[in-house]
């Protein structure tokens, strides 16, 4: 898993997009989108594409997307905090970035549900 990021100062008085942060995680690719208004509010919108290949060979993206707005943003990051704690406690091996060869993926497993 690598993650990128870009800062796209935006000075497009109509707002746009600020700031990107792209993080790759086997077949999925998350996208960390801080937004403009044009008030110059900023939001968030975090999307999950996954790529899909079909029986012919072909292949497509399947996206979900959640929109984060800045009266949401502490209530969000706490939640977010509380329950990567949880895990992390309770399942510290997740976080060790380490994976062997026989250990199934996260999105073999997601695949199996």
């Amino acid at each position: 898993m690598y993650s990128t990021f870009e800062n796209k100062q935006d000075n497009d008085e109509s707002g746009g997009e600020v700031y990107s942060k792209t993080v790759r995680a086997g077949k999925r690719t998350y996208f960390f989108d801080v937004k403009a208004t044009k008030n110059d509010d900023y939001y968030l919108t975090i999307t999950e594409s996954r790529k899909k290949i079909g029986k012919d060979g072909t292949f497509s993206y399947d996206k979900h997307k959640i929109y984060l707005y800045k009266e949401d943003f502490s209530k969000f990051a706490d939640g977010l905090e509380e329950v990567m704690n949880f895990i992390k406690e309770n399942k510290p091996e997740f976080f060790n970035n380490m994976q062997t060869a026989s250990d199934p993926s996260i999105d073999e497993e997601f695949d199996n549900l």
